[in-house]
């Protein structure tokens, strides 16, 4: 059976990846040790440059939140494309980190951090664009609704 190229996958699903971004501080966006991609936080940056703003439970919806979860998971694939040279080189996701601004009472990061989650499995399929996860609520730089850290492994 033929290996499933992700970025005519891609393209199939009429997705666009917005391009790669330099580092906003002192640090690498992305690391690759011993066949692992590690990326470093990635916040929600529409088209034309701007960050999604927001407090998940105060100035955004739920589903405004979620689909800032989402553009994160584009500007990610945009971000590893540039820094891989081509999405064909992942095997698949193995561990998220996903933070959501949001107020103290607010309840719903798996919900939001969905669309992210939901994101992957649409590129990698369910088997290769699911992995560990994890959800949690927090004050976030510059006001950002959502920011996404995130491991994925490599093919040989």
């Amino acid at each position: 059976m033929a290996e499933k190229n992700i970025e005519s996958h891609i393209q199939a699903l009429g997705l666009k990846l917005p391009p790669a971004r330099s580092a906003l501080a002192v640090y690498k966006p992305m690391v690759i040790s011993r066949g692992m991609l590690y990326v470093s936080g990635n916040v929600p940056i529409r088209d034309d440059g701007s960050m999604i703003l927001g407090r998940a439970g105060d100035t955004i919806s739920e589903a405004d939140a979620k689909a800032a979860a989402r553009q994160v998971g584009l500007c990610m694939l945009g971000n590893m494309q540039g820094e891989l040279g081509s999405l064909n080189r992942v095997a698949k996701l193995v561990k998220t980190l996903g933070m959501v601004n949001c107020t103290p009472d607010f309840p719903n990061h798996p919900e939001v951090i969905n669309g992210f989650s939901e994101l992957m499995v649409e590129v990698f399929g369910e088997e290769n664009g699911k992995g560990s996860r994890s959800a949690v609520g927090m004050m976030l730089p510059r006001g950002v609704a959502v920011e996404i850290e995130a491991v994925f492994e490599l093919k040989d």
